[in-house]
């Protein structure tokens, strides 16, 4: 690893830890209702929707009621972003005439943005109308990170509250995560992506005269080229801050006019893990305990600097694969040398390798290089962070109640070994709790391993697996890791967009998001309902680094039981071959 490398991911950390505490301090306020730097200048907004919506913010809901209330709202998200994509050809806002999106892409999509997973099997820029990117797919963008804001702020509430039977209002939770955090960051964002070249428009494809002509496939001359445009920057902005992660164009943030600078593609970084880790203070701040707060920050970090380390080491070790085609992967005095393939030379090795960790620890999916042209140990890591459960700051929200719930069952694990009740933050940890956490974890570890195991069984899986072995069994993978817990990466080099992928990816996608949703606010009820119980001799300390060992343990432990034998079968076994395929040559 080299000192330029080590320099930018301590540059990366350091800009992010500085914003943990103002934002999340920021949010804390937001959800408690209490005054803000906008309540004045959007207070007035915020009454309005309520009006119109005949929400009365004081009547709260119980558990159930609020997941009704998530799952009734998602439900008419897949519809309409479903019923927009059928009918874009008739829709306006479609300056390229852009056609109908078939029914199962159309299923597929309106699934991947209502869950904050943001897969996608087509090309944007030849896909989607701008009416359809605007109306559908940010629209979702900023209600799906919306929605699992809420369902953390809920599973707080339950922590804090004292015999009640509510968590709070959902739709009021859902109002204030949208207009006074994810719009205002949005819009900061988006200008500051404009002013880098990030396009914004409503203009037109633009043909341009190539400098240069080049050759096609059958030698016919080409000399001119037409430029996707679009109102790409606002899009953009909410899918970074939100962990949606949906590139405007096909090649994502590759893209030179998605991201096309160095600090565009730093404040994207930035954006992605910023929310996420800023909630963590957030926690701290409303259980009335800060040093929480810190301890899951510090278990998350713990896992995600060793782990980006890898990466870039990894990557800058170079291909043994290609040096028999006398490729270049040894640095020099002024660059860096490794594994360039798939990468933007804009980008270079360390900001590909912080990219693809940044963007696998958090739930968020978008892509500044190819993750499949990466070494097959520079691979594996980012397949194991969303296996992982996408707990390692994770989506907007769901990151955070996901690590909450691998706390709770470190507390209960703890109490079975000093034969102890356990407890956390005041709250009796009982069976129901620890039910609702295993189910929390295990659904999509299910999902992930029974949807490989059919994709690579089955005939019409197998036809679209273009890499043979171990790698084309990666890519099956990591494309059911990435939707079973809403990440929305790909390996790419698996043709996905067929009924077959779309249909159960679809299904994936769902039980990663509703059936981890659904008992964490089955948890946030039950503790509601109990009454807090002061701190004893026998209480274990949940704010000190032991407990920062245990819960990374736990995490780990769990993920490598549970996908250590499907990583053989692929990145591992890959990386063992490569010695005996570089010398084939």
């Amino acid at each position: 690893m080299t000192v330029s490398s080590f320099i930018q991911a301590i540059l990366f950390l350091g800009v992010l830890g500085a914003c943990v505490k103002p934002l999340g301090l920021y949010m804390a306020r937001v959800y408690a209702g209490h005054g803000h730097a906008l309540t004045r200048a959007l207070g007035w907004v915020e009454r309005g929707v309520y009006r119109i919506c005949r929400i009365v913010p004081q009547v709260e809901m119980t558990w159930r009621q609020y997941a009704g209330a998530v799952m009734m709202l998602s439900l008419v998200s897949v519809f309409a972003v479903y019923g927009l994509q059928r009918l874009q050809a008739v829709l306006p806002l479609n300056p390229e005439q852009l056609g109908a999106v078939s029914p199962d892409s159309s299923f597929n999509t309106a699934i991947s943005f209502v869950t904050n997973t943001n897969w996608q099997g087509y090309g944007g820029e030849s896909t989607m109308s701008a009416l359809t990117q605007m109306l559908a797919l940010t629209v979702q963008n900023f209600v799906s990170a919306a929605v699992g804001m809420a369902v953390l702020i809920a599973l707080i509430r339950g922590f804090t509250r004292n015999t009640v039977g509510t968590i709070g209002n959902f739709w009021v939770d859902l109002v204030r995560g949208t207009l006074y955090i994810l719009m205002p960051l949005s819009a900061v964002l988006a200008i500051a992506l404009v002013s880098q070249g990030v396009v914004q428009t409503f203009s037109s494809y633009r043909d341009v005269t190539l400098r240069e002509p080049a050759v096609d496939a059958s030698g016919k001359s080409i000399v001119a080229q037409k430029i996707a445009v679009g109102p790409a920057a606002s899009q953009i902005a909410i899918k970074q801050l939100g962990t949606n992660g949906g590139g405007f164009f096909n090649v994502n943030s590759a893209h030179p006019l998605e991201n096309p600078t160095p600090l565009s593609n730093f404040l994207q970084m930035a954006a992605i893990l910023l929310i996420p880790a800023a909630l963590c203070y957030t926690f701290g701040e409303m259980v009335a305990d800060r040093r929480q707060g810190w301890t899951v920050l510090a278990a998350m970090t713990a896992i995600f600097i060793p782990l980006l380390f890898f990466v870039m080491a990894a990557e800058q070790q170079g291909n043994p694969a290609l040096s028999p085609y006398g490729v270049d992967q040894v640095a020099s005095a002024t660059q860096a040398g490794g594994n360039m393939e798939g990468k933007e030379t804009r980008f270079g090795i360390a900001n590909s390798a912080l990219w693809a960790v940044t963007t696998t620890a958090a739930s968020n999916g978008s892509v500044n290089a190819m993750h499949d042209s990466f070494t097959p140990l520079g691979g594996l890591v980012p397949m194991w962070l969303m296996q992982l459960g996408e707990v390692v700051f994770g989506g907007v929200g769901s990151g955070l109640y996901g690590m909450l719930v691998f706390a709770i069952i470190a507390v209960f694990l703890s109490g079975l070994m000093v034969g102890r009740t356990p407890e956390y933050l005041g709250k009796k940890i009982t069976a129901f709790e620890v039910k609702m956490a295993v189910l929390a974890v295990l659904f999509p570890c299910t999902m992930v391993l029974l949807g490989t195991a059919i994709g690579v069984v089955s005939a019409s899986g197998r036809s679209t697996i273009f890499n043979p072995g171990a790698h084309g069994f990666s890519e099956v993978l990591y494309a059911f890791s990435s939707a079973a817990n809403n990440n929305g990466s790909a390996f790419a080099g698996l043709g996905a967009n067929t009924p077959f992928y779309n249909g159960l990816l679809g299904l994936a996608m769902l039980v990663g998001r509703f059936w981890v949703m659904a008992p964490v606010l089955a948890i946030a009820g039950s503790l509601a309902s109990k009454k807090v119980i002061p701190v004893g001799a026998g209480t274990l300390p949940t704010h000190t680094p032991l407990f920062v060992v245990l819960l990374v343990s736990v995490v780990l432990i769990i993920g490598a039981l549970s996908f250590f034998p499907a990583l053989a079968l692929g990145p591992i076994v890959e990386h063992l071959m490569l010695p005996t395929a570089a010398m084939s040559h």
